[in-house]
């Protein structure tokens, strides 16, 4: 039987913050996609690469402001296994094989995490999405897109001016949903930036009376009654609807639209179980404010600087991915997994790989092949050459040698050596001919 040997031809390119990296064989072609401006250095590819081809960059300098790729992959010592894109919790790395997502083929394992919108299509309780947007505003990684689809007040209830009336916010019941300022122009929504530890992207809701005509709709369109009106009504009120999206390639889990959420609409499943702590002893050197490295790499935005602690970090939105850790130039951190949550492991050829690949995010021990009964050759020793012998120079070459060992010490000479660097021939000979003038 003949054996047919099967081509391998491996490329590399650059695109933007992309590094591509093509396998190509008779039978696939695997793509490699590392976004390093995605990827946050948590590390985890590293930890599992059964090939020990990616190594980690400068963390705590990219961290802090360096532009450069976290890790770097020798794509000459890749496999394209997958496991790499399987298990980045940020998605920084994606493999396709045959122009088909690896996340998509049940072939291969990956985290199991998930986001799931209670809409009034998908019910499974008595809680649903409005829907409204707290979650939009809110979500760190812009993830989430909200579409209304009711008519608005111009449509329904076209702006008459000089109308009387009295116009009432209840805040004690408003929830800054956001409704209805998407309603009406007269609703005026007071942004501010979210933080783990106030979530609520919005800071009040004010009224416009020049833009009110009290026609009265936002009264029965608001979900919690908080809006009283007096006047004369006129003009149908609409039904609170639209549609909402989450972008799975930006999502990370974090929990920011289940926390915000006032209708328990949504439902989030980490791909991680851990802890996260600070270690006091060595937070003595931390400068949360001038470092921020912690704040930087973290893609659930957990950290925080409260009133009464130097830092702190919101457990509740940890996806225990380690980012921190690493980031950490006082080694402050401490990140352990305790469970990873994955899709099912076929049972391929391959599938004990991917066991030893899984059982390492939390034991951060990596199962390689063994390698015990591989032959090895034993280096021959190094000969060690004679030293060359100087031979004896005539009259002349012995005056060429002095000229030479004089014009040595031009190499010192920051003159020189600066316009040497600009190939300013002319400048250089110069303060050439001029050292030897001085040794005559």
């Amino acid at each position: 039987m003949i054996e047919e040997k099967l081509e391998v031809a491996v490329d590399s390119e650059v695109r933007d913050s992309h590094f591509l990296y093509t396998q190509k064989t008779g039978k696939s072609k695997k793509l490699l996609d590392y976004d390093y401006k995605r990827c946050n250095g948590c590390g985890i590819c590293i930890e599992i690469c059964p090939k020990k081809a990616i190594e980690a960059g400068p963390l705590i300098e990219i961290a802090t402001g360096m532009d450069a790729p976290p890790v770097i992959i020798d794509h000459t010592k890749c496999s394209f296994c997958g496991m790499c894109a399987a298990f980045c919790p940020v998605k920084a790395v994606r493999m396709s094989v045959n122009d088909k997502d690896i996340l998509e083929l049940t072939e291969f394992p990956h985290l199991d995490s998930s986001v799931v919108i209670k809409t009034p299509y998908l019910n499974t309780g008595t809680d649903k999405c409005l829907p409204c947007l707290l979650c939009k505003k809110a979500c760190p990684e812009e993830a989430i897109s909200v579409e209304f689809t009711f008519p608005k007040k111009e449509t329904l209830a076209p702006f008459k001016s000089g109308r009387k009336g009295e116009i009432e916010v209840d805040m004690e019941k408003c929830t800054l949903c956001g409704a209805c300022a998407e309603l009406c122009p007269a609703f005026v929504l007071v942004e501010r930036k979210s933080t783990a530890d106030a979530l609520v992207p919005f800071d009040n809701l004010l009224v416009d009376r020049e833009k009110c005509d009290y026609c009265g709709i936002c009264v029965p369109f608001c979900p919690e009654d908080a809006i009283k009106v007096k006047g004369d009504f006129f003009g149908e009120a609409p039904k609170l609807t639209g549609n909402i999206k989450v972008d799975d390639n930006k999502c990370t889990r974090c929990g920011w639209c289940e926390k915000v959420c006032p209708y328990d609409a949504a439902k989030v499943t980490k791909p991680f179980e851990g802890d996260i702590e600070l270690i006091e002893a060595k937070l003595k050197g931390c400068d949360p404010v001038g470092c921020h490295g912690c704040f930087n790499v973290c893609p659930s935005k957990a950290w925080i600087i409260p009133k009464d602690k130097k830092i702190d970090v919101v457990k509740d939105f940890c996806t225990y991915c380690g980012a921190c850790e690493k980031a950490c130039h006082v080694k402050a951190i401490g990140v352990k997994r305790t469970a990873a949550k994955h899709t099912e492991i076929k049972d391929t050829p391959w599938a004990k790989e991917w066991k030893d690949a899984i059982i390492c995010l939390t034991t951060d021990q990596r199962g390689r092949p063994d390698v015990s009964r591989t032959l090895s050759v034993e280096k021959a020793e190094r000969k060690v050459e004679p030293p060359i012998a100087i031979r004896k120079v005539n009259g002349k070459l012995k005056l060429v040698d002095e000229r030479i060992s004089g014009l040595l010490p031009l190499l010192s000479s920051k003159q020189v050596r600066r316009a040497w660097e600009k190939k300013d021939a002319k400048v250089a000979a110069k303060e050439i001919r001029k050292r030897m003038m001085e040794q005559k």
